[in-house]
């Protein structure tokens, strides 16, 4: 290092799982080794975050030079903005490289992929046997550069293979729960996940509960506490050790259970019925015009099925399941709800 504090840089602070990681820094045990700098695009923001003790640089994901010289500066970058912002990634990386050519630092890079890698095209009308795990780098090497995500996972794997930077890709699966902390109470960053919620808005507006197709797809869920607590183990053993799974065997995925879409969309429109919202407690299938108006096709249908078996070997002990997400639907629902 070249300094006695560890520079981390960090893109995506005041959103879900970034505002998520950040909080899990400020509270690390080692806060006060942690130089850190969050990457933000609202000056307010920025203000905001400094009287936390959080330094900023205000830019966007396509200001690709000032991102590499932010980078340049760092010993860790965890990247939770976009995982699709493809020369986002490629800045990160030059400034990776840089700082490795200037000081023959290997520094660490924490990118934020998603279990979407995964999908297929079962459009609610079917389930899998297909079942990915994270140690099985043969596996998740046969995935097709056309899945979603991949060739931003490619260019990442391809750099730790250069031997500038470590890395080490996240893969959240269904993302849920309310976040909280300082972070989430003084608005600074967004409390609510995506996924789940988009269909509780699709189906808020058509006045019914929907599902895509027959809901009988399957996925993976992860409960919002539980992912950042998995970045901030990465990070600590990223730190001590650098024999910490990395590159092509540098796959982490976000899992700690499974459910089957109808269940979820049965729950949130049970609870839109019950506040009036829904015609039935029951959902329907959304039309493919739904489909295409609300998520842009039938992918909420898809399946998406792993394990994470990486992260357990790090120490990694998620608790939370399948019932305790299937509870944290109706409250998303009123949340939403309230918001209207």
């Amino acid at each position: 290092m070249t300094s006695s504090k560890t520079h981390i840089l960090l893109t995506g602070a005041t959103g879900y799982i970034g505002g998520s990681v950040l909080q899990r820094l400020l509270d690390h045990p080692k806060r006060d080794t942690f130089e850190i700098t969050a990457l933000v695009r609202s000056v307010d923001k920025a203000d905001r975050l400094n009287a936390l003790g959080v330094n900023t640089s205000v830019a966007s994901l396509s200001d690709h030079e000032k991102i590499s010289e932010f980078v340049a500066a760092s010993n860790v970058v965890i990247h939770t903005a976009d995982a699709d912002n493809l020369e986002a990634v490629r800045a990160i990386l030059r400034g990776l490289k840089a700082r490795h050519d200037k000081s023959g630092e290997v520094p660490i890079y924490i990118h934020t992929s998603g279990t979407g890698v995964l999908i297929d095209d079962a459009a609610g009308l079917r389930d899998t046997d297909v079942v990915y795990v994270d140690t099985n780098t043969e596996q998740i090497e046969s995935l097709p550069l056309t899945a979603v995500h991949r060739q931003v996972d490619l260019d990442i794997v391809a750099a730790d293979k250069e031997g500038y930077v470590r890395t080490y890709i996240v893969l959240p699966s269904t993302v849920y729960g309310i976040a909280t902390g300082k972070l989430f109470d003084l608005k600074i960053s967004n409390a609510y996940s995506i996924q789940i919620p988009i269909a509780i808005k699709a189906s808020l507006d058509r006045g019914q509960g929907g599902v895509i197709g027959e809901g009988k797809n399957i996925w993976p869920h992860v409960e919002i506490h539980e992912l950042a607590e998995l970045y901030q183990i990465i990070l600590d053993a990223a730190l001590s050790d650098p024999g910490t799974p990395h590159g092509r065997e540098g796959f982490y995925f976000g899992e700690n259970g499974e459910y089957r879409l109808y269940d979820v969309a049965r729950a949130y429109s049970q609870a839109l019925y019950d506040l009036g919202k829904g015609r039935s407690p029951d959902p329907t299938s959304f039309t493919s015009e739904e489909a295409e108006k609300y998520f842009g096709g039938p992918w909420l249908g898809s399946n998406s099925r792993c394990k994470a078996e990486r992260a357990r070997t790090l120490g990694w002990k998620p608790t939370k399941v399948s019932k305790d997400f299937l509870e944290s639907i109706r409250p998303e629902v009123e949340a939403i709800v309230a918001q209207k």
